[in-house]
Order: structure tokens, then sequence, then C-alpha cells
């Protein structure tokens, strides 16, 4: 996919109403430090548009980003932030849960989980969440750089074995400094970008 033109067109908290977009969307979530705001600007092909932070639970509203005036990459917030309080993680669960339930155009969720440790108990729960909500999530295993190559294959097992993931369901291992997994997610956006377009 060649990036010409990225913008960060709006961003919604806890009270916004969510834009009607009218091109297709595709959301990214994960665990608060898994790796988002990475992957994101990976996959925009920019450094440092997606804030990124060495300090959790940074992301705390729902970003759009225009690529190419054709779809959206979604920022979801992360979840699992030890240090949010009750009152403002069941918060975060709510907007989360509303744009799932509200948007027309979404195409895909992308659940990111870092490949070096057994899905925790969020990452699961978030997994059949997604699910009950009726989408099937692309897993993306981030972080695959801080593995030996010969680790990879028995952790992307642990990990699909750990979510309960069928044969069929779709888990891209990625790394932000090799951009390893890039291609492989970029063509799936752009194959169901066609697909969602030509419903």
């Amino acid at each position: 996919m060649i990036i010409r033109k990225v913008e960060l067109e709006t961003v919604c908290g806890i009270t916004s109403t969510f834009p009607e977009n009218t091109r297709p969307e595709f959301a990214f979530a994960g665990k608060s430090n898994v790796g988002k705001s990475s992957l994101i600007n990976a996959l925009m092909n920019r450094k440092s548009l997606a804030r990124t932070s060495g300090q959790p639970g940074k992301t705390q509203t729902v970003n759009f980003y225009n690529i190419n005036d054709a779809l959206y990459y979604v920022d979801l917030p992360g979840y699992g932030y030890a240090r949010a309080s009750v009152e403002v993680k069941a918060k975060w669960g709510k907007m989360v849960e509303r744009y799932l339930k509200k948007s027309a155009r979404l195409c895909c969720v992308f659940l990111l989980i870092d490949i070096r440790h057994e899905p925790s108990d969020n990452d699961k729960m978030m997994y059949e969440w997604i699910r009950s909500n009726g989408y099937a999530p692309v897993i993306i295993a981030t972080k695959l750089d801080k593995l030996k190559r010969s680790q990879a294959a028995k952790h992307v097992k642990m990990v699909r074995t750990g979510l309960g993931m069928e044969n069929q369901d779709i888990l891209i291992p990625f790394s932000a400094e090799t951009k390893q997994g890039r291609e492989e997610i970029w063509e799936l956006i752009e194959r169901m970008t066609e697909e969602g377009n030509s419903i």
C-alpha cells in the first residue's frame, strides 16, 4: 500500500458523538503498552503521528486517521491499565463498546497481543468481547523482534492456543523495528477495503 496522505481527522472522547464516515474503518485494540501506536505509525509510514509512549494508558480517546481519503485507521483506548480508576476503565469500556456497535463502516478489528507472553485475562476477555459483537478479530502478535527467530513458531502457537483460535482465524506476527508483517497487514486491509466498497 502506498501511503500518500495521512491526517488525524477526528478525536472522540467519552461523551463525543462518533463521526458517520462513508469510508471503510479498521480499528486497532490492545492492552496498554502493547505497541499499538508503533503499529499504526508503521502502517501509516510515519514515525510519530500516533503518539507512542513508555507510559501505559496514554490513548484515552478514539482517534480516526484518514488514510489516502480512502479508509480510516481507528485507534481505540488501551485496556488493562492498572493505575486507571475503576470508573475510568468502565467509561473507556463503554466508549469502545459504543464504537463497535455504532460504526456502520467497521470492516475489521485488529487485536494486538504481545507475542512474548501468554494472552492475559484481559486479552482473552477482549477477544471474546469483539467476537460477541459480531467481528472476527485479526490478531497482531507484536514485539516479534524481542524473540529469537527459533522461538517465533512456539510463541505463535502459545498465543493461538491461549485465545482459543480456530485454524482459519488470522494471526500475523509483527515487529515495529523490522516492519515484518506490515505488508501482510496492508494486503489484508486492501482486500477488505475492496470487498467493503463493493457491498
